[in-house]
């Protein structure tokens, strides 16, 4: 940003300018703002999509010499450049000598059973990790664990927990990022004057109090209020909310969403909503159950409709930009006051993109393939948000209370025995699978969508029949082909020095391929050659209903027990066995890697005040343009 800041005061933003002016060569500076817009769009120098690390890919001293076009901008170079061109770490994850997290920052090296113990501990006590980090230290031969929470408001004393434990005593450090969470919450104030009705206010003003603070109650108070604010044109989400980045699953990245409703698309949306009780009862863990209206024990009795909107985003600040979001994180919330989903309608359409063809579908079917492509995800990930993560029913116990017939338990489909195992007194979802409890509630949400892609009268709401122009056996056809095409793509995001998965969804993608060539009966073949580097995935489309489908009901009903059931010795057993890359499937990946594409970046645009009035500026949608963009909203 300094050196855009230079470039637009003193070369009229000629980037051109500023390389002459330094002696850097064309290829370098094309090199350096490839760069630049690629961090910017991930947040940092690691993919958001993958957690692997990226580094300029020009001589060092181009990039020292463009730095003198200000003495902020050499400092800033001279305290960066070592780590900016070093290959490692390589990926995110818990630090090590190949691997680094942020969540875990100081030289001391954190364990993951120091994180658990201190993540216990912060429980214990009422603490919420999202908005936290953990800084371990050592002070007169003790250990001692800082809890780094953001929030605007610093403390002249520090919060102790746990003084004489053994492990280490823990501090709650009040202050991270807050000089950034100042400047969001001057915006949050100006924002509030403008709000469309006096819940929206109420949202922003919790949010304000929320950052201010570090208090996370009155966060989950503002989602409360959020939910409560149904079909507004314009949408809003800020907050710690998603936790992918963090190896323990639990510490979550700061991103914010603005968007605009599109009424027509959303008018779809509800529709589906409508039905969407139907619709769950044709989900394998309902079948040989008359109860619950046919839903069974392991389905909601009553489906809350969530508010279900198309939107598109004006601004869209995170490491990944989804094309659904379905909000609040927080089960308590969830069950109790219900939660949103969206379709970010203007990502979804980046799918569609001609120019952007698989390298893993054979080139006689690629044209038909990206034809489809946009019209069978943006229906899978509607599923995928609607139904994926909205059903099931937790088997749990509560002061004693359960939520079945613990004298006569409910049925497992899967042993055809009696339960034997649920959420005990204070037991959670992601307390229980820790590391899994992410990929594998993506995956089960994920298997939801395209195992309900070959429904006629499903596919019919949307438009698409066998008379429409894109039938709907195409749009079945095609979920299939994306799903091996997926899972070949996910190998990517592997980490083989470390044995890590470095993104939830590539793991579950690979675990569904995995599934499908291991028991589709040979319906979905994967093609490998070596020597040209070529890998291609084949579906017999005849055989889809028979051995797919058949496929995708066995991984589903084991996740969606295992989930249901609180059963992670199984789950782990089963998913971390079909999530393992070994034998052929390194080699596949080393043939993935050579045919991979360049990460999408994605141009946003500003909006700007002029006088009484808003308007809307776009920018090129180049490595310069989305440079600019940045730039001018004086980040």
């Amino acid at each position: 940003m300094e050196l855009a800041r230079c470039c637009r005061e003193r070369f009229s933003s000629s980037w051109a300018a500023l390389a002459e002016t330094f002696d850097v060569n064309e290829a370098d500076m094309a090199s350096f703002l490839e760069y630049a817009a690629i961090f910017l769009s991930n947040i940092g120098n690691y993919y958001g999509s993958g957690d692997q690390k990226f580094w300029p890919e020009m001589h060092k001293k181009s990039l020292k010499a463009i730095a003198l076009a200000s003495d902020r901008a050499t400092a800033l170079f001279s305290s960066i450049a070592r780590s900016m061109f070093s290959p490692q770490p390589s990926s995110l994850g818990y630090p090590t000598e190949q691997t680094q997290s942020a969540y875990y920052p100081g030289e001391v090296p954190i364990s993951l059973d120091e994180v658990a113990y201190v993540s216990q501990t912060m429980e214990g006590h009422g603490i919420h990790p999202e908005n936290t980090r953990i800084r371990k230290i050592h002070e007169e031969d003790q250990i001692i664990f800082e809890v780094l929470q953001a929030s605007v408001e610093t403390a002249d004393s520090v919060k102790v927990l746990n003084v004489r434990d053994p492990k280490g005593s823990i501090r709650i450090v009040k202050g991270d990022h807050s000089e950034e969470l100042e400047r969001i919450c001057a915006h949050l104030r100006s924002a509030a004057q403008y709000a469309a009705n006096p819940r929206q206010k109420k949202v922003l003003e919790q949010y304000h109090q929320s950052f201010r603070t570090g208090d996370l109650e009155i966060y989950k108070e503002s989602q409360k209020t959020w939910i409560r604010d149904t079909a507004p044109s314009v949408e809003n989400i800020f907050g710690f909310v998603e936790p992918y980045r963090d190896p323990f699953g639990s510490r979550a990245e700061f991103e914010g969403v603005v968007a605009i409703a599109n009424r027509e698309e959303t008018a779809v949306l509800t529709t589906l909503v409508e039905q969407s009780s139907n619709i769950m009862k044709q989900l394998p863990w309902t079948e040989g159950f008359s109860e619950n209206d046919g839903k069974g024990p392991f389905e909601k009795a009553l489906f809350e409709a969530p508010d279900f909107s198309s939107i598109h985003a004006l601004a869209y600040c995170s490491s990944i930009v989804f094309g659904g979001i379905n909000l609040p994180n927080y089960n308590d919330i969830r069950q109790e006051h219900g939660f949103k989903n969206v379709i970010i309608a203007n990502r979804m359409s980046a799918e569609s993109n001609e120019a952007d063809p698989s390298p893993f579908v054979h080139t006689s079917e690629a044209a038909m393939f990206q034809k489809h492509r946009y019209h069978a995800y943006y229906i899978w990930v509607v599923l995928h948000e609607l139904l994926g993560h909205d059903t099931g029913r937790m088997m749990t116990e509560e002061h004693g209370k359960f939520s079945f017939d613990v004298e006569h338990p409910p049925r497992n489909p899967l042993t055809e025995a009696p339960i034997s195992s649920w959420y005990r007194q204070g037991q959670t979802w992601t307390g229980v699978f820790g590391d899994l409890a992410t990929t594998v509630d993506e995956c089960r949400a994920e298997l939801v969508g395209a195992y309900l892609m070959d429904n006629l009268e499903l596919l019919a709401l949307f438009g698409y029949t066998s008379h429409s122009e894109i039938k709907a056996q195409d749009l079945t056809y095609n979920i299939y082909v994306q799903l091996g095409v997926d899972g070949l793509r996910g190998l990517q995001n592997f980490n083989v020095h470390s044995g890590k998965w470095g993104q939830a969804h590539s793991r579950a993608h690979f675990a569904m391929l995995k599934c499908l060539l291991q028991d589709g009966d040979g319906f979905m073949t994967v093609h490998c050659n070596s020597e040209a580097n070529e890998i291609k995935v084949s579906v017999d489309r005849s055989r889809i209903q028979a051995n797919g489908k058949a496929a995708l009901r066995g991984m589903l009903l084991r996740l969606h027990m295992y989930r249901c059931t609180a059963d992670v010795k199984n789950c782990r057993q089963y998913y971390e066995d079909l999530s393992k890359v070994d034998g052929h499937y390194l080699e596949w990946r080393r043939v993935v890697l050579a045919q991979k594409q360049p990460e999408w970046v994605f141009v946003q645009a500003n909006t700007f005040l002029d006088g009484e009035e808003v308007y809307l500026k776009e920018y090129e949608a180049t490595p310069e343009g989305l440079i600019q963009s940045w730039s001018e909203r004086e980040i």
